[in-house]
Parts: structure tokens; C-alpha cells; sequence
């Protein structure tokens, strides 16, 4: 192919200054000043080295590559804040599910767990995550570098990933609600994203993860395929509320009576507010669309992101609004096969879009939209079918965490390694040697490699929380600081742990009330008598004679300090 060439150098210095010109002038319009030296003059200056043209065109290209990371990186701080506006989602859901007599508690838990991962994720958890991953291609457990984030040059990924951190640590929050102390669920929220997340993450999302698909020499030839995080958000957080009410157990009148004999028919304990619920779900499906279509933002192995980012928002959608309606309508023939009576129930509609949001995850953008709906379909009968399980087994899971992350999570991973097509891979991974096995059956081929990191997967992340998680819940089980005592539950962990009063609360039993307030105060008369006991002895002058002899016929210490004068 020919290319043009300038008579003279005098006619190629004029068209370069023209075209500096109109790209000044351009710049100057969209708010960029250009001050005393312009492109044409730095590379006029230069001219003894590069050809004029081929500087203005190397800077206007440096120019475009310098503009597309400052949009990726502002897109990136968008989705960022839409995955963590989804702790107001998680909020809403779990206050609503709630008995009124724990919403304070239920609130200041899931504010907590933003607090806790942020300072678990910036002192060590990044680090264990990604640290290093830029330095180095050897496989390797753990990240060892970028501690309290020294060295890290990408604020905005920091961000992305500590989303995803949170919200990992907030699934639990709502299956352990109404029974759970505050000092177990710090401890066990900065645990999980501290150190239990952080190696998840670090296996299948890091280029040194020994399960990462951009591992230089990635598993089975392919990696794990988790997109967004069915697995590592959705299983992690899912496997941890499943191994946490184990050890907890139900809350009280559940499923056994107040002698613990188990009733013949689980006692339903309904949320207090189905708005709020509502609320919640549609906020954590908005906030999905930075979940899933953000996470096209941080591929290294294509340049093409943006058809990428729209096809996981369109299957995000399909996914969550087909598994609703089927959990809705799959319930609805239930219920009135066995009841006579149809019922809409709202619940399942709400969970069954959670469920297909969860599914999909993994695979939003390796799978066709036809594929989308099939996951969505599956998830919402597996959403019913898990729910019924755990009642079945009497596990108590007040916001059906369990079913929505852990069942629904596992079948989106598995998903993938059927279903994940050839084109798709290619455009997101870069690479289409393994794909989905029904895909591979249509090759001629039984190779099953990507199915096979999809399955190894379930069992790490499983099997990586149960033998940590674990042992710590039966250690703050042993140790008496996981469960609130019998009357804290009974009167609500707003009274127990806030101080709130029961504002005529009808849950709470006056006797109950009553029975807690004797306790409270006795607590504080033994502090205080205990407090005395420590004072000089001169405090004991000031009292008279009537006043000691008062107590003393009362039956009480005649050195106690009047509770007027008591603080």
C-alpha cells in the first residue's frame, strides 16, 4: 500500500501546524487549556529526532489512551458505589424481616459490617487478595504486599473490590438476626473479610490465583469462570451464614417449644414491615447492575468492554425477573395444590429475583440470553426448593440468606461449566479453547475442563470456610459470647443492647419486660456495691446513723453510697 507523501518538508510543517491547531482549539472547548506550548511546538522542538507528523500523532494517540483510562477509572468509582449502595439494600431487607423488637440492632449490624470490612480489606485484606499480583506470575495462596495499601497505584480497584468484600460479610448479617451478640458479629465480620474472603478471592480472581482463569498457566487450561462473584462473594458469604446457624441455632419458639420439645408445625416468626422488604429488593437489583456490568471494567484480557458490560446487564435482567416470576407462580400451584387456597406470596417473589441475580452472577457475560433465562428458571424452583429444606432440617435462616447465596451461588458456578458459550468467552476472557460442555458435546468433543474448575471451585471456597468459620463459631459458642442469653431475645436486642424502651410494643411480654428490668438492675446495684467496696474509707462518715440503720433493717450494706450520690 502506497502513502502520501509532502512535496517539500515546508508543506508537511504547515499541515501539522494546522492540524495542532484545530486539536488546540478542539481541547480548549471541552474546559483543557493549553498554555504557552502546544503539541506542535514540543514536537517541533523535537524535530531533530522524530518526524513532526508521527510526534502529533503519537501524542494524539497518547492523548485518547490517557482519556479512556480516566473514563475507566470514573466508571469503575460508579460501580464501586452502586455494589455499595447495595448495603442500604441488604439493610432494608433485613430490617424488614425482622421482628420491630430488633430493627435498631438489625440497622447498626449492617453498618457495622461496612465499618469492619473497610478497615479489615485496607489493612490486610487487600493485600492477601491482590498483593503482589502486579509484581510477579507465580502461583501462590496468598497475596504477601501492599499492606495498609502502601504501594498500590489504583485507588479505584481497591474501592471495586472492597465492595465486593462487604457485601459478603452483610449475607450473613440476616441469617443470624434476633440472636446473635454484637461482639461475635465484629469478630466474625472482620474475620471473614479480613482473611477468609481475601484467600477466596485471592484463588480465583488474582493473576496468581492457583484457580484463575488469568493465571499465566491457569487450571485445567481455562481457570474458574466467576465473573462477578457467584462463588466468591455469594458461596463465601452463603457457606459462612449456613456453618453460623448451625452452632447458633433457631431463635426461641421456632421450632421447639419453651421446654425444647420440637413443635409439630414450625412457628412462622413474620417480618414486621413487607415495604421495607420490597425496598431493599429493588435497591440490591439496582445496585447488581454495578455488581455484574462493573466487572467488565477490570478485564485485562480484552479492550472490547463495552458489549461485554451490556450483555451481563441484559442477562442480569432476564435472570432475576424470569426466576421471580417462577418462584411466584411455582408456589402459587403449590400452595393451592395442597391448600385449596392460591396464594401470591411476596416473599417468594422478592427472594426468587434474588436468587436468579445470585445465579447469574457467575456468568453473566459468558452466557446467550436464552441461556440467562434457563438459569433464572432453575433458580427460582431451587430458591423454593432449599427454603423448604432448612425448615425441613429446622435451621433458622430469618431472611433466607442460605437458599438465595449458597443454593442459587452453587448453581450459577455450575451453570457456567455447562453453559458458557464459545463467542462469549472469547470476547470476555480472551480464549475460547474451553468452553461450556454442552457446547463441547456440539463440537464433537467431551471435554469437560471448564465444568471440572467450576465443580473443584464449589468444593475449595465450601471447604475453605468450613475449616476456618467453623471452629471459630464453636470457639465464641464455648466461650459464651455468640448467642444472646434467653431474656435478651424474648425482649429484643433493641431493649438488651441499645436502651431502647419497648414504646408500647406489643411483642414484647410485660413479664418478660419486667423480669429483664430486674435483672438490669440488679446487675447495676452488684456494680455499684462492688465500686464501694474500692472507696476510701472516709466516704463511710458521711452517711448518718438513721441512714445505716435504714439499710441495715432493709438487709442491705450499710456502706452502700446512696444511689443520689452514686456517679
Amino acid at each position: 500500500m502506497s502513502t502520501f507523501q509532502f512535496p517539500n518538508e515546508q508543506e508537511a510543517t504547515d499541515f501539522a501546524s494546522a492540524a495542532s491547531s484545530v486539536f488546540t482549539r478542539t481541547l480548549a472547548t471541552r474546559t483543557f487549556e493549553l498554555a504557552e506550548l502546544t503539541i506542535y511546538d514540543d514536537c517541533a522542538a523535537q524535530a531533530s529526532e522524530f518526524p513532526v507528523l508521527q510526534c502529533v500523532a503519537n501524542a494524539l494517540e497518547q492523548g485518547q489512551i490517557n482519556n479512556a483510562q480516566d473514563a475507566n477509572t470514573w466508571f469503575l468509582i460508579f460501580a464501586s458505589a452502586l455494589i455499595f449502595f447495595m448495603q442500604a439494600g441488604f439493610a432494608m431487607l433485613c430490617a424488614g424481616s425482622v421482628r420491630i423488637k430488633n430493627v435498631g440492632n438489625t440497622m447498626l449490624k449492617n453498618l457495622l459490617d461496612a465499618c469492619g470490612a473497610a478497615v479489615g480489606f485496607f489493612t490486610i485484606g487487600y493485600a492477601f487478595a491482590f498483593g503482589g499480583q502486579d509484581s510477579t506470575t507465580a502461583t501462590t495462596f496468598i497475596g504477601t504486599t501492599n499492606f495498609f495499601m502502601v504501594g498500590i497505584t489504583n485507588q479505584a480497584f481497591w474501592l471495586f473490590q472492597f465492595a465486593f468484600a462487604a457485601t459478603s460479610a452483610t449475607i450473613t448479617a440476616g441469617t443470624l438476626a434476633e440472636r446473635c451478640q454484637m461482639a461475635a458479629y465484629l469478630c466474625y465480620s472482620v474475620l471473614l473479610t479480613g482473611f477468609v474472603y481475601p484467600v477466596v478471592a485471592h484463588s480465583i480472581w488474582s493473576n496468581n490465583g492457583f484457580l484463575s482463569a488469568f493465571n499465566v498457566n491457569p487450571f485445567l487450561g481455562i481457570g474458574v469462570i466467576d465473573f462477578a462473584g457467584s462463588a466468591v462473594v455469594h458461596i463465601t458469604g452463603g457457606s459462612t451464614a449456613f456453618f453460623a446457624t448451625m452452632i447458633l441455632g433457631p431463635r426461641k419458639g421456632r421450632f421447639y417449644d419453651a421446654r425444647g420439645n420440637p413443635l409439630p408445625k414450625p412457628k412462622p416468626f413474620p417480618g414486621h414491615s413487607v415495604a421495607l422488604q420490597m425496598l431493599g429488593t429493588f435497591i440490591l437489583w439496582f445496585g447488581w447492575y454495578g455488581f455484574n456490568p462493573g466487572s467488565a471494567l477490570i478485564l485485562t484480557t480484552t479492550l472490547n468492554t463495552g458489549p461485554v458490560a451490556a450483555l451481563a446487564a441484559v442477562n442480569t435482567t432476564i435472570s432475576a425477573a424470569v426466576a421471580g416470576t417462577t418462584a411466584l407462580f411455582t408456589n402459587l400451584f403449590v400452595e393451592e395444590r395442597t391448600t385449596g387456597e392460591a396464594k401470591f406470596d411476596l416473599l417468594s417473589l422478592m427472594n426468587g429475583c434474588l436468587g436468579g441475580l445470585v445465579a447469574i452472577t457467575a456468568g453473566c457475560a459468558v452466557v446467550e440470553p436464552w441461556a440467562a433465562f434457563v438459569i433464572g428458571l432453575i433458580a427460582g424452583w431451587l430458591y423454593l426448593l432449599s427454603s423448604a429444606a432448612l425448615i425441613r432440617i429446622r435451621l433458622d435462616d430469618a431472611v433466607d440468606a442460605i437458599p438465595v447465596h449458597l443454593v442459587c451461588g452453587t448453581w450459577g458456578i455450575l451453570a457456567v461449566g455447562f453453559l458458557a458459550a464459545p463467542d462469549r468467552i472469547l470476547a470476555a476472557y480472551g480464549t475460547d479453547e474451553h468452553v461450556g460442555w454442552f457446547y463441547e458435546l456440539a463440537r464433537g468433543s467431551f471435554n469437560a475442563s471448564l465444568l471440572g474448575c467450576q465443580i473443584i471451585a464449589i468444593f475449595f471456597v465450601i471447604g475453605w470456610v468450613f475449616f476456618i468459620m467453623f471452629p471459630f463459631f464453636i470457639w465464641l459458642n464455648y466461650m459464651g459470647w455468640f448467642r444472646a442469653d434467653s431474656l435478651e431475645e424474648l425482649v429484643g436486642l433493641d431493649i438488651s443492647y441499645h436502651g431502647g424502651g419497648a414504646g408500647g410494643n406489643d411483642e414484647v411480654k410485660q413479664e418478660f419486660l419486667e423480669a429483664f428490668n430486674r435483672r438490669k438492675d440488679n446487675k447495676q446495684n452488684a456494680h455499684s456495691n462492688a465500686q464501694q467496696q474500692e472507696m476510701p474509707q472516709h466516704y463511710a462518715d458521711v452517711y448518718s446513723q438513721q441512714e445505716l440503720a435504714a439499710r441495715e433493717a432493709l438487709g442491705e450494706d450499710g456502706m452502700s453510697v446512696p444511689n443520689g450520690m452514686v456517679g
